[in-house]
C-alpha cells in the first residue's frame, strides 16, 4: 500500500503538465485518473505544439484506449480559455444598479428555457459529431463529467428520438454540443441552431460513419463550419474513404497511428466454438450464460429479428436479457442502458448498433452469436470487455457454413481464435475443406493455416464428433451467413437456413429440443 500511495504521489499530478483550468484537474482527480494514456499525451502534445492555432489531427488509436478524454480535454481547455477571456473584456463592475429605494436586485431575471419566446438562437464554439446515439450519449455523459466541478463551458446532447423541446431548452448558452448528424442538421435546417461560429470540429468513430452513409451529412456539415480553426477524426482505420474524408474535412491533418485495432486487445481472450445448425449455437449460449463467473455480458446478433428473438428466447428461459437495436424507440434504448450500467440487467442482446459507444465496467464477457458484417466491426465488439486494461473473455458462435467470414476475421485480427468444445455439445458435423491443422493435444488452440488449403495430416474418423482420435479439436475457418444490412434482416430470416430441412422455412419453427432457431 506504501509504494502505492508514493507512486500515486508522483503520478496524480500527471495531467498537470496539460496545464488544464482548475475545474478540469478537479473533475480528472474526482474520475479516478491517474496518468494520461498514450492516445490522450500524444494529442495533447501537439495541441499544445500549434501554439496560437490548434492542429488538424487524424488518430487512429483501439477502442478503450482513451480516446473520448484525447480530444475533450484539448476542446474544453480551449473553450475555458475562449470564455474567460472574454469575460476579461466585460465591465468589472458586476453589480446591479440600485432602485430608488437603494435596494439592488437582480441585473436579469431566469427566463424559462421552454418558453419559445425566450428562444435564443445559440452559437456553440465546440462541435463533435458520433455516428450512433448511444455513442454520442456517452460521449456527452463523460464531458458532462469533467466541467460538473465548476462553472466550466455548456454542454448539450442532441440526437434523434428525443422530444425537440427539452433539447432546445438545453441548447441555450451552450459552448460545446455533441451530436448524431440527422438531428444536428435538422435543428441547424430549422434556424434553431447556428453553426456558423464552431471552431473546433470532432468527428469521433469517422469509419463508422462512412459506414452508416453520413457522407453527404458531413459535406454539410463541413459548408456551415467553414470558419473553424480545427478538425480532429478519430478513426479505427486509415482505409482510402478515411484519407479521402480527412483531405476534404481536415486538408493536411498530422496523421496519429498510436494502436494497430487488428493487434489489439491482449487483455480479452478470445475462444471459438463451431455449431452445427442455430439450435445447436443457441444451445452453447445457454451453457455458457449459466457460467457463475459472469458478471455481466453483450451478447451481439447479426439481425434485429435475430435480436429480438434471442432477447424472448433468453427471457422465457429465466435469464435477465432485454434486446438493443435500431428500431426501438430511443427512450427504450436508454431505459436499457441505464439498467444495463446500473447493474439491474445481466445480459444485453444487441446489434452492432451497441459495438460502439458503450463502456460498462461490469461487462465481463462478449458473445457473438452472430458473426459480423464487417471483420473490422468484430474488434469494436470484443472491445466492450476488458476495457482500459482489465482482463475480458469474447466467446464466437460461428455455424460450418461460415468458416470464410471466421478466416476473414482471424486474417484482421492477424492470428487464429483458439477453438473449443463444450463437453456433450460437440458439433456433429466436419468441415469438407479445413483450413487450419489440427492442434496439439490439450493445447486448445491452433496451429498454423495451410496456405495452400491443404488439409490436416490427422483424418478424422466418421463418428469423431469433429474432434481427432485423441482428443484435441480440430480447427476450421467459416463465412458469416447473417452479415447483411437492416433492409435484408426478413429476407435473410426466411432464406438463411434453406440447408437445413428439418425447420421451417420462415425459421420460426423448432428444432432439436424444443428450442427455436435464433
Amino acid at each position: 500500500m506504501n509504494s502505492t500511495h508514493t507512486e500515486q504521489t508522483a503520478v496524480a499530478p500527471a495531467f498537470c503538465p496539460f496545464d488544464l483550468a482548475p475545474f478540469l484537474k478537479d473533475a480528472v482527480a474526482s474520475l479516478g485518473f491517474e496518468s494520461p494514456t498514450s492516445v490522450q499525451s500524444t494529442v495533447w502534445d501537439h495541441w499544445v505544439k500549434a501554439a496560437d492555432q490548434a492542429p488538424n489531427l487524424l488518430v487512429s488509436s483501439q477502442t478503450g484506449s482513451g480516446k473520448t478524454l484525447a480530444f475533450l480535454l484539448p476542446v474544453l481547455q480551449s473553450i475555458e480559455l475562449q470564455r474567460t477571456g472574454q469575460m476579461a473584456q466585460k465591465s468589472p463592475n458586476a453589480e446591479a444598479p440600485a432602485d430608488a429605494f437603494g435596494k439592488r436586485k437582480a441585473a436579469t431575471k431566469r427566463r424559462n428555457p421552454y418558453n419559445p419566446r425566450h428562444f435564443v438562437t445559440p452559437k456553440p464554439s465546440a462541435l463533435i459529431l458520433c455516428p450512433t446515439r448511444e455513442l454520442a450519449q456517452q460521449v456527452a455523459n463523460d464531458a458532462i463529467n469533467l466541467v460538473r466541478a465548476g462553472k466550466g463551458p455548456r454542454v448539450a446532447c442532441l440526437v434523434g428520438g428525443m422530444p425537440y423541446a427539452v433539447q432546445m431548452s438545453r441548447l441555450q448558452n451552450v459552448d460545446m454540443v455533441i451530436a448524431t448528424p440527422g438531428r444536428l442538421l435538422d435543428l441547424a435546417d430549422s434556424g434553431s441552431l447556428d453553426l456558423s461560429a464552431v471552431q473546433w470540429l470532432v468527428l469521433d468513430e469517422a469509419d463508422r460513419m462512412l459506414d452508416l452513409g453520413f457522407a453527404p451529412d458531413l459535406a454539410r456539415v463541413d459548408e456551415m463550419t467553414a470558419q473553424r480553426a480545427c478538425t480532429m477524426m478519430f478513426s479505427a482505420t486509415f482505409d482510402p474513404p478515411i484519407e479521402r474524408l480527412a483531405k476534404a474535412l481536415a486538408p493536411g491533418a498530422t496523421r496519429l497511428q498510436l494502436h494497430d485495432n487488428r493487434k489489439a486487445h491482449e487483455s480479452i481472450e478470445q475462444r471459438l466454438y463451431w455449431a452445427d445448425d442455430e439450435a445447436h449455437r443457441s444451445r452453447l449460449l445457454e451453457h455458457w450464460l449459466r457460467d457463475v463467473n459472469i458478471e455481466q455480458a453483450i451478447i451481439f446478433t447479426s439481425t434485429q429479428v435475430g435480436c429480438e428473438a434471442l432477447a424472448q428466447y433468453l427471457q422465457d428461459e429465466g435469464f435477465s436479457a432485454m434486446a438493443l437495436h435500431g428500431a426501438l424507440s430511443q427512450a427504450v434504448r436508454n431505459r436499457r442502458l441505464t439498467q444495463l450500467r446500473s447493474g439491474r440487467l445481466k445480459f444485453l442482446v444487441a446489434t452492432d448498433v451497441a459495438a460502439r459507444g458503450i463502456d460498462v465496467p461490469g461487462i465481463s464477457h462478449v458473445f457473438n452469436h452472430g458473426l459480423p458484417m464487417k471483420e473490422e466491426d468484430h474488434v469494436h465488439r470484443i472491445g466492450r470487455t476488458g476495457r482500459a486494461g482489465r482482463k475480458g473473455l469474447a466467446v464466437t458462435f460461428a455455424l460450418m457454413r461460415e468458416s470464410r467470414k471466421v478466416n476473414a476475421i482471424e486474417q484482421y485480427l492477424g492470428r487464429p481464435m483458439a477453438v473449443h468444445v463444450v463437453e456433450g455439445l460437440e458439433p456433429r458435423q466436419r468441415l469438407s475443406k479445413p483450413k487450419h491443422a489440427a492442434t496439439k493435444p490439450g493445447s486448445g488452440h491452433r496451429g498454423q493455416r495451410s496456405r495452400n488449403g491443404g488439409t490436416s495430416t490427422a483424418k478424422p474418423r466418421s463418428g469423431d464428433r469433429f474432434a481427432r482420435a485423441d482428443g484435441a479439436p480440430k480447427s476450421t475457418s467459416h463465412a458469416s451467413p447473417g452479415s447483411r444490412t437492416g433492409r435484408d434482416e426478413a429476407h435473410h430470416a426466411h432464406a438463411g437456413h434453406r440447408t437445413h430441412k428439418s425447420r421451417p422455412a420462415t425459421g420460426q419453427g423448432k428444432s432439436g429440443a424444443g428450442r427455436p432457431p435464433i
